[in-house]
């Protein structure tokens, strides 16, 4: 459960998240390291999720899938690490600098939280390429656009084209401290433009230009090789013992 004296650091005005119920749910298999048992601790379902309470709630490790606000709360495992990127501070690597000189040609536009057709062919692209096995390769597109969107939170889509062709969409969140990265989907063809990075870079750019301090991206987890990538982004902030610290590993 949250604990009072450590309120973490959400600059988007403060909020009384101990007002609401937090459910510890079920164990069951975990889905990013095999053998092992995991549960989370999840924000009420009923209760009135806003941009501003989630804004608070992220900066004490939570994190959004749908309309769920949840936290991992694993028996004697650690493994999932919150983590954001302090935009001001960020220094791209010489292969991300490269990566987003390869994707200037794109243009970016955002765009409203609803089903479309285009983008929906895209994420099964996407995923039948990228997470086949993974739960998410059977999505139809009602539950497509559950996962994309939540009540009460200001969510858009972006648009990353070249010239008309529609080449990825990012999903993101956006809080009064800055942006959470929700979910990036990509046209799995155009592998040499690595679009999930330049996704992430476009957003730390962004923030930068609206003067906003962070990128949220999630959970980091070192032993996942699909989650391991958010190390990359330099320098890191992880979220331990109720607050926030820059990671020098």
């Amino acid at each position: 459960m949250i604990d009072p004296k450590k309120p973490g650091a959400a600059s988007g005005g403060r909020v009384n998240v101990k007002t609401l119920d937090f459910y510890l749910t079920p164990t069951h298999a975990c889905n990013y390291l095999p053998g092992r048992e995991a549960a989370s601790l999840v924000a009420d379902v009923g209760a009135r999720i806003t941009t501003q309470t989630y804004g608070a709630l992220i900066d004490y490790g939570f994190r959004r899938s749908g309309e769920y606000i949840y936290r991992p709360h694993c028996q004697g495992c650690t493994a999932c690490i919150p983590v954001r990127v302090p935009v001001a501070a960020f220094r791209p690597r010489r292969s991300q600098r490269r990566t987003w000189q390869r994707n200037q040609d794109l243009m970016v536009r955002r765009v409203p939280v609803v089903y479309q057709e285009e983008h929906f062919q895209l994420y099964q692209r996407y995923i039948a390429d990228r997470h086949r096995g993974g739960g998410m390769d059977h999505t139809d597109s009602e539950h497509y656009l559950e996962f994309m969107h939540a009540a009460g939170i200001d969510t858009g889509l972006y648009e990353f084209r070249s010239a008309e062709r529609l080449l990825a969409v990012a999903v993101v969140d956006h809080l009064a401290q800055g942006f959470s990265a929700v979910y990036t989907f990509f046209d799995p063809a155009e592998h040499a433009r690595s679009l999930g990075v330049y996704a992430v870079l476009w957003q730390i750019e962004e923030l930068k230009r609206r003067g906003l301090p962070w990128l949220y991206l999630g959970y980091w987890i070192k032993e996942c090789r699909k989650m391991n990538y958010k190390g990359r982004y330099r320098p890191l902030e992880i979220y331990r013992d109720g607050q926030w610290i820059r990671n020098d590993e």
